[in-house]
């Protein structure tokens, strides 16, 4: 039992190294260009997004509409507190996540008695307010021109890949421990059924309010490394559609699989520049995509599978012994025929 937990922690632990280290590698040596980098930068970036969403939407079980404003409020706020405060970036970043956890503390307290469409609205609203305000901010937040915030990730492609995808992969272990935890498995169990949840014994606003403030940091740490690789930010970065973008990841994905959302990101953050020859009409493929995907497959990529590489490695090592075996076997057997 030890031996084989031992080395289902080394399989991750060499999956999350090398997840980490080949982009930074292929960067660094110029195998790929700062223009690929800045993709797989984004990509990450967006990948964070989706996690988000699927922390809400699929595991928790509440559609909103509105992580792009915790997005935002977490961009903000890094910018105001390296800029204004003084502190220190990576330690604004944290502060950033946790004020926008605060935020959504603030807004799930009210809104997360309600439910579907009800809670989506709500939201959606909380986004348009945070952009609103952020708008008529002027003088703190450059209005609607926005505001500068260069750092070392917007000058450096290498640090850029490398810090983003260290941060996506901590996300991703971290979330998928808090899944498998007493609190994740609570979550859900109310998100299959939150009346039967509840005659268990199970607090069903407490779990809903978890995952919430859990999303909403997530959120607010997605937001930070954002300004920090583009080194920009403005309140058209707390709009619908940019919601709306973040929950097409997860539908593609599948809700309630973390692999399948962060796939999904990947690919079609990648799509959007392999297409952009087509101009705006590669817009167009957003809505095909989708609709395809809802009539074939409406569970998503994965649904709410997670790619496993511990099952993976043991899979591929079963089939070894297997042919190993087999081939023992065929030798045997023909060394009896003679």
């Amino acid at each position: 039992m030890k031996n084989k937990v031992l080395q289902n922690t080394l399989i991750l632990t060499a999956t999350a190294f090398v997840a980490i280290a080949l982009p930074f590698i292929l960067v660094f040596t110029g195998i790929l260009d700062d223009y690929a980098a800045g993709i797989l930068s984004l990509a990450g970036v967006n990948a964070v997004m989706a996690i988000s969403v699927n922390l809400i939407s699929g595991i928790t079980g509440q559609l909103s509409l509105g992580q792009a404003g915790f997005m935002a409020i977490g961009a903000y706020s890094t910018v105001f507190l390296t800029t204004q405060g003084g502190i220190p970036l990576p330690v604004s970043v944290i502060l950033a996540g946790l004020i926008t956890a605060f935020f959504g503390f603030l807004i799930g307290f009210p809104t997360l008695k309600l439910e579907g469409d009800y809670l989506a609205i709500v939201t959606l609203a909380f986004g348009e307010i945070i952009r609103v305000v952020l708008v008529n901010l002027k003088q703190l937040t450059g209005g609607p021109n926005g505001m500068s915030f260069p750092t070392l990730l917007t000058l450096n492609s290498s640090v850029s890949v490398l810090s983003i995808t260290a941060v996506l992969v901590i996300i991703i272990v971290l979330v998928q421990n808090f899944i498998r935890s007493t609190y994740g498995r609570a979550i859900l169990a109310v998100r299959e059924d939150a009346v039967a949840a509840n005659s268990c014994g199970i607090p069903v606003f407490k779990y809903k309010m978890t995952g919430f403030v859990i999303a909403s940091f997530v959120a607010g740490i997605g937001g930070a490394f954002y300004v920090m690789y583009v080194g920009f930010i403005k309140p058209e970065q707390a709009s619908f559609t940019k919601s709306v973008d973040y929950l097409i990841f997860v539908v593609l994905g599948g809700m309630g699989s973390m692999t399948g959302s962060v796939l999904s990101a990947y690919v079609l953050t990648l799509l959007q520049e392999v297409l952009r020859f087509l101009q705006n009409y590669r817009l167009l493929f957003y809505p095909v995509i989708l609709t395809l995907v809802m009539i074939f497959r409406p569970q998503g990529l994965l649904g709410t599978k997670e790619f496993s590489f511990v099952k993976t490695f043991g899979k591929i090592k079963d089939l070894h012994i297997s042919d190993l075996v087999n081939g023992t076997l065929r030798k045997n057997a023909a060394a009896e025929e003679k």
